[in-house]
C-alpha cells in the first residue's frame, strides 16, 4: 500500500469514527465537564489528532475509546490551564481508570444515573421543557448527531446566523438554569415526549434525505434515530405517539436501500424495486402502528406512519391508494399546520385526482411564500407539469429547483428530468 492509499484509508476510518462515535464522545464529555462548548471543542480536537496519529501508529482497535481518551485529556489540560477548580478536574480525571483507555461502551463503567447510555441522557437534557422546541431539536442535532450549523439551518429553513444564535442561547439557558444532565424519572417522561420525538424524527430525516453533500443517504443517522426510537419505546411503551414514531421510521427504513442505485443516484418511489424492500422491518412497523392506533389517540407520527404504510403495502406503484394518502395528509395538516405537509398533500391530490388539481394547490403555496427557497416546491411543480405533458413549463420549474438544491444526488436527478423535458 502506497502513502496515498494509506492516507485515504485513515481518512475513511476517521470519517467512519465521526459518524459512529461523535455523539458518544461529546455526550460523555458533557457529562463529566458540564461544559457543552468545551466538550465539542475537545471532541473536534480529538478527531483532528486522529488524522495525524492514526497515519503514524495505525487505526486503533477501539476508535471510540481512543477518541474519548484523547478528548478527555484535552479537556483536563484546558481545565487545568483555566484553573476552574480542583474538584472539576478530579471529576474528569476519574475517567482515566488507572491509565487505561476509557471506553464509554464498557458495561462495567460506573454510572450512577441508572441509565448507561450517555447519548440518551444528552437527548433528554437537550429536550428539557425550559428550552423552546426549536432549540431542543437544533441543539441535539448539533451535539448528538454532529450536524453542522448550516445543515441544521437548512433542515429548519432558517438563515445560518439565526440558527447559530439559537444554539448559543440554548447552551446558555442550560448552563444558567442548571438543567440536570439525566434521563428524568418516569412521572416526568410524558412532558418531554414532544421535544424528544421531534429530535429523533429530524435526525432520521437528515439521514434519509441529507440536506447537502455528495450522498442522499447518511445511514449512520438513520440507524441512530431507529436505535433511539426503540429505547424510547421501551421507556414509554404506553405512549401511542412513541410507538407511532418507531413505526414510521421502520416503514421508511424498510425502503432505504432502494432509494439510490449502484451509482448513488436517486430512485423515485414509483421506480424502486419493491422486492428488495426489507419486509421484516416493514411488517414490524405495520404491527407497531396497529398497536398504537388501537389506543384511540391518533397523532402526527401515527398519521405519517399510516401514510408510509400505504406505500409499503402497495404491491405495485399503480396499486398505491393515493386518495387515502391525500385524506391522511389532510388530517395531518390539522395536527401539524405546516407548508411542507400541504406540499405533500398537493402531490397526493395530483396523483389521486389530476395533475392540474395538484398544481392548483402548489400555486397556493407559491403565493403564500412560506416555502420560498425550498427546492422541493418548484421540483413538485415541475413533476406535475411533466405529467401533464407541459414540458417547456416543467423545464423552467426544474431549472428553478436546481438553483436551490444542495444535495448532489438530488441535483443529478433533477438534471436528468430537465434533460428529458428539453428533449421532449
Amino acid at each position: 500500500m502506497n502513502g496515498n492509499e494509506r492516507a485515504d484509508g485513515v481518512e475513511e476510518a476517521v470519517a467512519a469514527a465521526f459518524r459512529e462515535e461523535w455523539g458518544q464522545v461529546v455526550a460523555t464529555l458533557i457529562r463529566v465537564t458540564g461544559d457543552w462548548d468545551l466538550a465539542e471543542e475537545c471532541a473536534q480536537d480529538a478527531f483532528a489528532q486522529a488524522l495525524d496519529r492514526w497515519r503514524r501508529d495505525g487505526v486503533p482497535r477501539r476508535p471510540g475509546a481512543w477518541l474519548t481518551t484523547t478528548a478527555r485529556n484535552r479537556a483536563m489540560d484546558v481545565l487545568r490551564r483555566e484553573a476552574v477548580g480542583a474538584a472539576k478536574l478530579r471529576e474528569v480525571a476519574v475517567l482515566a481508570r488507572d491509565g487505561e483507555a476509557f471506553d464509554p461502551h464498557d458495561p462495567d463503567f460506573d454510572n450512577d444515573s441508572g441509565v448507561t447510555d450517555d447519548r440518551l441522557r444528552l437527548l433528554f437534557t437537550c429536550c428539557h421543557p425550559a428550552l423552546p422546541i426549536e432549540a431542543r431539536v437544533a441543539l441535539t442535532l448539533r451535539t448528538l448527531a454532529g450536524l453542522t450549523t448550516p445543515e441544521i439551518a437548512r433542515a429548519f429553513l432558517v438563515p445560518e446566523a439565526t440558527m447559530a444564535q439559537r444554539l448559543v442561547r440554548a447552551k446558555r439557558k442550560i448552563r444558567n438554569a442548571g438543567i440536570p444532565y439525566r434521563v428524568p424519572p418516569a412521572h416526568l417522561l410524558p412532558e418531554r415526549t414532544t421535544g424528544v420525538l421531534g429530535v429523533v424524527y429530524l435526525l432520521f430525516n437528515e439521514g434519509y434525505a441529507a440536506t447537502s453533500g455528495a450522498d442522499l443517504l447518511r445511514t449512520n443517522l438513520c440507524a441512530e434515530a431507529v436505535r433511539l426510537a426503540r429505547v424510547l419505546a421501551r421507556l414509554m411503551p404506553d405512549e401511542p405517539e412513541v410507538l407511532g414514531l418507531l413505526a414510521l421510521l421502520l416503514l421508511h427504513d424498510a425502503r432505504r436501500n432502494t432509494r439510490v442505485d449502484a451509482a448513488g443516484d436517486l430512485v423515485t418511489l414509483e421506480d424502486q424495486d419493491r422486492t428488495a424492500w426489507d419486509r421484516a422491518e416493514a411488517e414490524e412497523g405495520a404491527a407497531l402502528l396497529e398497536t398504537a392506533l388501537r389506543r384511540g389517540q391518533p397523532g402526527p407520527y401515527q398519521i405519517q406512519a399510516a401514510i408510509a404504510a400505504c406505500h409499503v403495502t402497495a404491491a405495485t406503484a399503480e396499486d398505491t391508494d393515493w386518495a387515502d394518502i391525500a385524506a391522511l395528509y389532510g388530517e395531518l395538516a390539522r395536527h401539524v399546520p405546516s407548508a411542507v405537509v400541504l406540499l405533500n398533500r398537493a402531490v397526493a391530490v395530483g396523483m389521486s385526482e389530476s395533475p392540474e388539481a395538484g398544481l392548483a394547490l402548489v400555486a397556493e403555496l407559491e403565493e403564500a411564500g412560506d416555502l420560498a427557497g425550498y427546492h422541493l416546491l418548484p421540483a413538485t411543480r415541475a413533476d406535475l407539469l411533466r405529467r401533464t405533458g407541459r414540458m417547456a413549463e416543467a423545464a423552467e420549474a426544474y431549472e428553478k429547483a436546481l438553483e436551490l438544491v444542495e444535495n448532489d444526488a438530488e441535483r443529478r436527478f433533477l438534471e436528468k428530468r430537465l434533460a428529458e423535458c428539453r428533449s421532449a
